[in-house]
């Protein structure tokens, strides 16, 4: 267990160097300049030269890669271009609401998807089964930029039961969160309906039935757990998905996130700030993804073993 822990630190910090360094290559090669952007169309060049130098954009790119990555070394994102403050600042400001977001997302998911899949599964076949599939499959064609504008017009404002956006209210999450969490928990549900259905075949739950066990129990200890393996899957992959996917939904609700700094800091041609929010995102799907395999560990002793 220990050799593989390690193996997947370092790997994990290659995944992370690779990234760090397309991140870095790619923003550069987006067209626009910053210092236009700062300055406007009417600077004259000798003031854009000297902020160009200023801000240290006027060197080979290799540099800037170097400087970039011995910053990272030191856990130093940089100076925005734009605020002229630390980007770690700027971070930590705004990392902490599309986190909120990204659990409360997952956790409407949950609380939707395992009843629907279940429900699905145990009437396989009849009416429930063909009901909560067709709510799954419309769930997950729905985009989340035409789902979160139609909450806004039917609960914000023609109900007026809910903010139409920022965060200052104390519901302000529920719309953006139910954006994010509908098509996830449709994914799960068909996930988990495929899964029970599977395990509902197994030798063991045929001899856990012939024991007398109850259904509660058969299907509630024995099945559900066995089934969560793929399911954990699914919901790592999207855990780390909701972190970069809430970019769009941040922007329709005006939630201040990491994901409308990330358009903000776009459109100014903010470098810096551009990187250590791709970076965030970044590390932290991977971070998920690590965490998944342990959880699967820890719910297949199998996979224990075999490490």
């Amino acid at each position: 267990m220990i050799n593989y822990l390690l193996r997947l630190g370092l790997s994990l910090l290659f995944i992370t160097w690779v990234v760090s360094s397309l991140v870095f290559l790619l923003i550069h090669l987006v067209p626009g300049d910053p210092v236009s952007v700062m300055l406007g169309d009417w600077a004259s060049p000798a003031d854009e030269q000297a902020l160009r130098h200023q801000l240290g954009l006027d060197q080979p790119l290799w540099q800037q890669y170097i400087h970039y990555f011995m910053g990272l070394l030191q856990f130093d994102l940089g100076t925005s271009l734009f605020f002229q403050q630390p980007v770690s600042d700027l971070v930590l400001q705004r990392l902490p609401m599309t986190a909120y977001l990204a659990v409360m997302a997952m956790l409407i998911a949950v609380l939707i998807a395992f009843p629907l899949g279940m429900w699905a599964a145990l009437r396989s076949g009849r009416w429930p089964d063909y009901a909560s599939m067709t709510v799954a499959l419309v769930g997950v064609s729905i985009p989340n930029f035409w789902l979160g504008p139609m909450l806004i017009l039917l609960f914000s404002i023609s109900l007026a039961w809910l903010p139409v956006s920022g965060a200052d209210q104390p519901w302000a999450w529920v719309l953006p969160a139910v954006t994010l969490g509908t098509a996830l928990a449709a994914i799960l549900a068909r996930m988990l309906r495929a899964s029970l259905l599977e395990i509902f075949h197994e030798d063991y739950i045929r001899t856990a039935r012939a024991k007398g066990l109850s259904n509660t129990r058969v299907y509630g200890l024995h099945a559900l757990r066995n089934a969560l393996l793929p399911v954990v899957t699914i919901m790592g992959l999207q855990l780390g998905t909701l972190l970069g996917g809430a970019v769009i939904t941040e922007v329709v609700f005006d939630w201040p996130g990491l994901g409308q700094l990330l358009v903000d800091s776009i459109q100014r041609r903010d470098y810096p700030v551009v990187q250590a929010c791709i970076l965030i995102i970044s590390v932290a799907y991977i971070t998920v993804n690590a965490l998944t395999e342990l959880v699967y560990a820890w719910l297949d002793p199998r996979i224990r073993l075999a490490k």
